[in-house]
C-alpha cells in the first residue's frame, strides 16, 4: 500500500509539474520563464538530462530575443547555442554560437563558442564515401580557432579534430584511387596515386599508394601493346625504385619482387 501511495504521488507530482510548465509557456511572465529556464538548463547540464534542456530551450527561445543589448542577454544567447550543442544538435548548435560571438565577441565565453563550433562541423562529418563539404568546413573552423587560440584550453582537442577530419579526406581521395586500380583502369589509377602522393605528403596511406601505383604501372604494362610495353615497365621499375628508397623495409616488397623480376625478364627482350 505504502508503495502504491508513493507511485500516485509521485505521478501526480510530474503531472503537475508539466502542467505548470505548459502554462508558463504560454505566459506573459518573462521573469519567471527566464527563472525556470535557467533552473531547467542548469538541471540538464548537471543531470545530462536531455529532456530538462529540452524544456529549458523552449523558453529560452521564447525570451532570449527580449533580453538582446541588455545584461542578461549574454548568458541567454550562450545557454541558447551550448543548449543544442549538449544536446547533439549540430546543425542548429553552430548557427547559433556564430551568432552569439557576432553579438558578444568580447565574452568571455567567446573561446569555448568558437571551440564548439567548429566542434559541431567535427561532429556532423559523415563517413569518408560520402559528401566531404562539412569536413572541410569543420577544418576551416578548428583552423580558424587555433590561429585565434594557439594556446587556447581546447588547442589539444582542436589539432586532434582537425587531423582526424584531414584523414578521412585523404582515405576519400586513396579510395578513389584504389578503385581505379581495383576496376582495371589503371592509367586512371596512376594519375590518382600521383595526385594523391603529391597533395599529401605526411599521408598514413602514403606507404600503400606507392605500392599500388607500382601494381598499376607494372599490371598495365604488361597488359600493352608490344609498341608501348617497353616504356611502361621502365616506369613501373621506377615505380618500384622510388617505394624501396622511401621504404627499404616496406611491407610491400616481398610480393613486389615477384614483379620486378618479370619486368627484368621482359625488359631484356628488347
Amino acid at each position: 500500500m505504502i508503495k502504491k501511495a508513493l507511485l500516485i504521488v509521485g505521478m501526480l507530482t510530474v503531472t503537475l509539474s508539466c502542467s505548470e510548465y505548459q502554462k508558463l509557456l504560454k505566459s506573459d511572465d518573462t521573469a519567471q520563464k527566464y527563472t525556470r529556464a535557467e533552473e531547467l538548463y542548469n538541471q540538464g547540464i548537471e543531470k545530462d538530462s536531455d529532456k530538462s534542456l529540452k524544456r529549458s530551450l523552449r523558453l529560452l527561445e521564447q525570451i532570449e530575443p527580449q533580453f538582446r543589448g541588455k545584461p542578461q542577454g549574454q548568458r541567454l544567447a550562450y545557454m541558447v547555442a551550448n543548449a543544442h550543442y549538449q544536446l547533439e544538435d549540430y546543425y542548429l548548435a553552430p548557427f547559433e554560437f556564430e551568432r552569439f560571438l557576432q553579438l558578444y565577441p568580447n565574452s568571455d565565453k567567446a573561446e569555448e563558442a568558437e571551440f564548439k563550433m567548429a566542434a559541431s562541423y567535427f561532429y556532423r562529418s559523415p563517413k569518408y564515401n560520402l559528401d566531404q563539404t562539412d569536413t572541410h568546413k569543420g577544418i576551416e573552423k578548428l583552423q580558424i580557432y587555433l590561429n585565434k587560440y594557439p594556446d587556447g584550453e581546447y588547442s589539444d582537442k582542436a589539432n586532434e579534430m582537425a587531423t582526424a577530419l584531414q584523414t578521412k579526406l585523404e582515405k576519400k581521395a586513396f579510395e578513389i584511387a584504389k578503385q581505379y586500380h581495383k576496376t582495371q583502369y589503371y592509367k586512371a589509377a596512376i594519375a590518382s596515386f600521383n595526385n594523391f602522393l603529391a597533395d599529401n605528403p605526411g599521408s598514413p596511406f602514403r606507404e600503400e599508394a606507392y605500392f599500388y601505383r607500382f601494381d598499376s604501372a607494372y599490371l598495365l604494362a604488361i597488359n600493352s601493346f608490344q609498341v608501348l610495353m617497353e616504356e611502361r615497365l621502365k616506369e613501373a621499375k621506377d615505380f618500384y625504385e622510388t617505394y624501396k628508397k622511401y621504404y627499404p623495409e616496406g611491407q610491400y616488397l616481398p610480393q613486389m619482387k615477384d614483379a620486378l623480376e618479370d619486368i627484368n625478364n621482359r625488359l631484356q627482350n628488347f
